[in-house]
């Protein structure tokens, strides 16, 4: 922001999404590997399926709906050829921010999963290892190359081994990223969790911290979605889907990495925001009248009716008896949004530093191609210093990103 007159005509999107081009690890393999990576294979039906080590998987209809309309969305598979080209191709994409007054967008992967389970899953990991590192590439040299200054790349980590993860973080550090993808609950994947004992994830924790890279984390990056029970259909469980993104908050705040790595940030994708208020307080609460017992080291499961001494590594890294929770809610934690009223409403309760907006391109949530004007209605009111801030000061901030001039730039849509 320059001057006393913010620009606010633009907003900087932290989750929309790519729908990988078919050529792209038959470009950016290591031509050994080329044989045996992903292939997009187009069937009789016309529709694309990846094949990927005896896996097949085709896209989604929900992930692929922008300039369709609502009543023909479906999750039905989609073709390639059926699909707006912004969804695969970053020049139209381009095209696309500009009509929603998108000025810079952070794209999470789709063929891999949100952070990069499919290679996981696969049974080959040094192909998995070179699969990683060639998307990775495929984003920095390619996407994110094709425009400077509207895209911020967002790279991925062999989930399997927190070493190599730790050094792909080091390598893509190293040519400007500070975004990468990782699980909001790496347990359902049969991963160790971030409270692990071990410390399992620690190297991979240390060089994000050391190199500035953001861990984000989307909503669904855990493979799941919530079930309120076994006969709620899709759609209550869909609209309670933010209860995944509560749980990955308070299980990071009270996990004692934070306390171990400071300088460590982490971005909740697609998980919106008016739950935080909330959280928050009952967290400070549950501080407030158990601290004393628990900070002695002692377990309680009420579900067994026993206590024993914890095993734990958080409790030694947390003191609890002078624990801030919201200072460090406020020092590593970021809350995305798409429309969230509510959220807005209890701003001063969560942070005006600590929230960003996302438009989710081109997937089902999204406010294309009313992004900016939406945007502009839910933010009247506040102070145009804040304003700024949600709209892509704080993203421009955390990410260490400086998008194009918008002098630049057409006049996006729906800006008179």
């Amino acid at each position: 922001m320059t001057g006393t007159n913010p620009d606010l005509n633009w907003l900087i999107s932290v989750d929309d999404h790519v729908l990988e081009p078919g050529h792209l690890w038959e470009t950016w393999l290591p031509q050994k590997y080329r044989d045996r990576g992903p292939k997009l294979v187009i069937d009789e039906d016309g529709k694309g399926t990846w094949h990927y080590l005896g896996a097949k998987q085709r896209a989604s209809g929900l992930s692929a709906t922008v300039g369709r309309d609502k009543s023909l969305i479906s999750p039905e598979p989609l073709g390639y050829d059926e699909m707006r080209p912004g969804c695969y191709d970053p020049r139209a994409r381009v095209e696309d921010m500009d009509q929603g007054g998108i000025l810079a967008s952070m794209t999470f992967p789709t063929f891999p999963a949100f952070c990069g389970q499919t290679f996981y899953r696969g049974e080959d990991k040094e192909l998995g290892l070179a699969c990683v590192k060639a998307y990775n590439d495929w984003m920095v040299e390619e996407w994110c190359a094709s425009a400077p200054g509207r895209f911020i790349p967002l790279t991925l980590i062999p989930l399997w081994d927190p070493e190599a993860a730790a050094e792909e973080v080091r390598r893509v550090a190293g040519r400007g990223v500070h975004a990468v993808a990782f699980s909001e609950n790496p347990e359902p994947l049969g991963l160790p969790t971030i409270n692990d004992p071990g410390r399992y994830w620690d190297p991979f924790f240390r060089a994000a911290a050391e190199c500035g890279v953001v861990i984000c984390m989307h909503v669904g990056s855990s493979s799941q979605i919530p079930s309120i029970n076994a006969d709620t259909n899709f759609m209550a469980n869909l609209s309670w889907g933010a209860v995944r993104t509560s749980g990955t908050m308070l299980d990071w705040l009270f996990s004692g990495v934070f306390e171990r790595f400071p300088d460590l940030k982490i971005s909740l994708a697609e998980g919106n925001i008016g739950w935080i208020p909330y959280f928050l307080e009952r967290a400070e609460q549950v501080i407030d009248k158990q601290r004393f017992w628990f900070q002695r080291g002692i377990d309680y499961d009420p579900g067994k009716g026993s206590k024993q001494q914890r095993t734990d590594g958080g409790a030694h890294s947390i003191d609890y008896l002078n624990f801030d929770i919201r200072q460090s809610f406020r020092d590593h934690v970021y809350g995305c949004f798409i429309d969230d009223v509510a959220g807005l409403r209890n701003l001063d309760l969560i942070g005006e530093d600590n929230v960003m907006i996302e438009t989710d391109y081109p997937h089902s949530d999204t406010t294309w191609p009313n992004s900016m004007k939406l945007a502009r209605d839910r933010l009247a009111g506040f102070a145009p210093e804040v304003q700024y801030k949600i709209l892509r000061g704080n993203a421009e901030r955390l990410f260490q990103f400086t998008p194009a001039d918008t002098a630049e730039l057409p006049v996006p849509g729906g800006v008179s």
